[in-house]
């Protein structure tokens, strides 16, 4: 994945939980299944309440958001431990969430599945962004900038697990590093 990322970013508060990430009724779907898959994108953050979040992640009838970044507050992705949620947001064409503190499970399984970077900040963003806002990531410099304002804001290094995320996940990283055999 390139290092540098632009995009809108979808702004959430705190304890944003798996199943307001991807409902337990689609849990159906098959995410190796391409079909299925791009569907279960189309339902990402689908369980968060209209009353707080009028703006929807995914219009009406999408299958992808004009959202490519997520910038929450505390304790994102909580809940179980379903790795339909990365994946959802992965395929609906979310690269970033940038967050001041994530589940532990939630975490892993974005590194596990190499949909999204689970980029963790020290500063409470979700107070700073708004949704619809343009901002520009740079993974190597570990900043995010408002393209608005030019304001540039530090985010934690993704360390020994952004090569992970980079390779799409842990098997195809495994198989690029020769850990396992690659598929044949």
């Amino acid at each position: 994945m390139e290092a540098i990322i632009s995009g809108q970013v979808f702004v959430v508060k705190d304890n944003i939980d798996t199943d307001q990430i991807i409902p337990a009724q689609f849990l159906n779907l098959v995410p190796t299944i391409h079909e299925e898959y791009e569907k279960l994108g189309s339902y990402a953050l689908y369980g968060l309440p209209t009353e707080l979040y009028p703006t929807r992640f995914i219009a009406p009838g999408q299958l992808d958001s004009q959202y490519s970044i997520i910038i929450g507050g505390r304790n994102f992705g909580c809940g179980s431990s379903r790795e339909h949620a990365p994946i959802a947001l992965g395929s609906a064409n979310c690269h970033v969430v940038l967050a001041e503190s994530f589940a532990r499970i939630f975490f892993r399984n974005c590194v596990a599945t190499g949909e999204v970077y689970p980029c963790e900040c020290g500063e409470r963003l979700c107070e700073v962004f708004k949704t619809g806002d343009h901002v520009t990531i740079n993974l190597d410099q570990h900043t995010v900038k408002a393209e608005a304002t030019g304001k540039v804001h530090a985010f934690k290094s993704l360390g020994d697990v952004r090569p992970v995320v980079d390779a799409g996940g842990i098997f195809n990283y495994a198989r690029k590093t020769g850990m396992i055999a690659a598929r044949k």
